[in-house]
């Protein structure tokens, strides 16, 4: 999977910011993976939907949608391609969309649907129920599960980004904030709605780190890379960082129990068990953050 999203260009400093979003979903009786891509530059902003064939990761199809075009009409239209036999049917609405800072990705105000066999594989966007209603298709069984959102954006010490960490909640506002210039030591802060949750101080001896914080309850592993930031020759290397949810203490704690415990009889248990009724939300972000001089 790491593989596959990382299939985008590779940014540069002058080149596009870029959204990757990777969701599993049902077509055609079979699971596949459909990557979702919107790329941002000084002359073009774009949509690139991707959807696999079951035949291997070699095979697909690709629609590229052009998000600002010259004509306003062509920001709402309807488009079809074919993957493994079934029609894929997409329509979108960017019109009103509107969009925060330089990030390419949509904030609000518009819709993105991919259906098969008149059923929604994918809805993208908060006009759902403008979508629903507008294209009288019915709603999959199964919903797409977003696998992973990889963001690459440009900044000199701050990048801000959003992401979910509880499919209950809303989005999380993320911030890492940077010093790595002048005669003091190197510090970075990362941030989550507003609170510094993470201070690295000496940041050159700890340019590669982890860490477990709580948000809203909720557990959220941090990891971040920084070595291209402080030593890389160029100067044009990404800071990594990786926000990933972890199960809540309740749910931890079932799972303690269930390797702890005894059954009826009084025989230990090996706790297999107390994992299968509760599916956590998977979804991590990846953060590539390039410095601007």
């Amino acid at each position: 999977m790491s593989q596959r999203i990382t299939e985008e260009p590779l940014p540069t400093k002058t080149a596009q910011s870029t959204v990757t979003c990777l969701y599993q979903t049902s077509i055609g009786g079979q699971w596949r993976n459909i990557s979702v891509l919107w790329c941002k530059n000084l002359i073009n902003h774009t949509l690139n939907l991707k959807v696999d064939s079951a035949r291997g990761e070699q095979f697909h199809q690709n629609c590229k949608i052009e998000v600002k075009p010259w004509c306003f009409w062509n920001r709402k239209g309807y488009r079809s391609f074919d993957v493994d036999g079934n029609q894929i049917d997409v329509y979108w609405d960017l019109r009103s969309a509107k969009f925060a800072g330089n990030c390419p990705e949509p904030c609000s105000d518009y819709y993105v649907m991919l259906v098969s066999d008149e059923e929604v594989v994918l809805l993208l966007g908060d006009y759902k129920k403008k979508a629903y209603k507008r294209m009288k298709m019915r709603q999959a069984l199964v919903e797409a599960t977003l696998l992973v959102k990889r963001e690459n954006v440009f900044a000199k010490k701050s990048f801000s980004t959003k992401a979910k960490f509880d499919e209950k909640r809303k989005e999380s506002d993320i911030v890492v904030e940077s010093s790595t210039a002048g005669n003091k030591d190197p510090e970075m802060w990362i941030s989550i709605d507003g609170i510094v949750l993470i201070h690295i101080k000496n940041l050159q001896w700890k340019f590669r780190g982890n860490q477990t914080v709580m948000v809203n309850k909720q557990p959220v592993h941090v990891f971040w890379d920084v070595y291209d930031w402080l030593f890389s020759v160029s100067g044009s290397g990404p800071g990594l960082f990786i926000f990933k949810p972890g199960p809540t203490e309740v749910e931890s704690d079932k799972e303690e129990k269930g390797l702890e415990g005894e059954s009826d009889d009084g025989s230990a248990t090996s706790g297999y068990y107390s994992t299968k009724s509760y599916t956590p939300f998977e979804s991590c972000l990846v953060l590539c953050a390039y410095k601007l001089e």
